[in-house]
């Protein structure tokens, strides 16, 4: 697995300690093939129905991907992912030289109605024939498409906190009619003290979803009716207000 970052793509953390134990146990890890996408995010515009990737192979060897189309929605602080029936990719299958960059066609079959439509578009590579003594590392991405509709829409994000036991909750609330991207999030208390997120995770909250974060609050508890102060940066500009917690029934 790997995640991207602007053109290029890097190992993640579990990718490295697969070389570790494949070093360890004396075995070759294979060249990871370089592949990078662009863009890294598509955006619909309204009447808009086809929309093109471009996959570049950087390696010194052929490689082959698989590209699927899924809708994309959020539940239960996870993103949820279905086989697509509104979005069709072509190729779905491809081959790539080394060198080469092809092009990947995203048709949308079925534009969205009143709220922004969101899908995710996942670029699998395939496997090589099996080498003895090799362990092969494969790359999975995953490209964010938003589809707007006729009518102008437009996130609305309230936020608040919320106590999960010992656990400090920031939750957003997203009741307008397309996603927000939310980077730089920070809470500070009425003493000063600034709040991290424990885990930052991916910064969309979709039209009509919840997110949850759990902020670094060890030794604090927030007294009644304290008022905190929230700061980030979100696609419609940037966010200072004060916020509460949430009173428990």
């Amino acid at each position: 697995m790997t995640w991207r970052n602007g053109k290029s793509i890097r190992l993640t953390a579990a990718v490295r300690i697969a070389a570790a134990v494949a070093i360890f146990l004396g075995v070759r890890l294979a060249d990871a093939q370089s592949l990078s996408v662009l863009p890294v995010n598509v955006f619909l515009q309204s009447g808009q129905k086809t929309a093109a990737l471009s996959v570049t192979n950087s390696g010194d060897k052929p490689t082959s991907i698989q590209v699927r189309a899924y809708d994309w929605s959020q539940k239960n602080n996870e993103d949820q992912l279905t086989a697509s029936k509104a979005v069709v990719v072509s190729p779905p299958l491809v081959t790539i030289a080394p060198a080469a960059t092809q092009v990947v066609r995203l048709i949308l079959h079925q534009p969205p109605a009143s709220s922004e439509a969101t899908y995710r578009i996942l670029l699998d590579q395939i496997p090589g024939p099996h080498e003895p003594g090799v362990v092969q590392m494969v790359l999975r991405l995953s490209i964010p498409v938003f589809a707007a509709p006729e009518a102008k829409v437009a996130p609305k994000v309230q936020f608040h906190l919320e106590r999960d036991g010992d656990k400090l909750l920031l939750v957003g609330v997203n009741s307008g009619q397309s996603h927000e991207t939310l980077r730089d999030i920070a809470v500070t208390t009425s003493s000063g003290r600034k709040l991290e997120l424990k885990a930052k995770g991916l910064p969309y909250i979709l039209a009509g979803a919840t997110r949850r974060w759990e902020l670094d609050a060890q030794g604090y508890a927030p007294q009644p009716a304290e008022s905190l102060k929230l700061t980030a940066h979100g696609i419609t500009g940037d966010i200072d207000e004060q916020i509460g917690v949430a009173v428990t029934p």
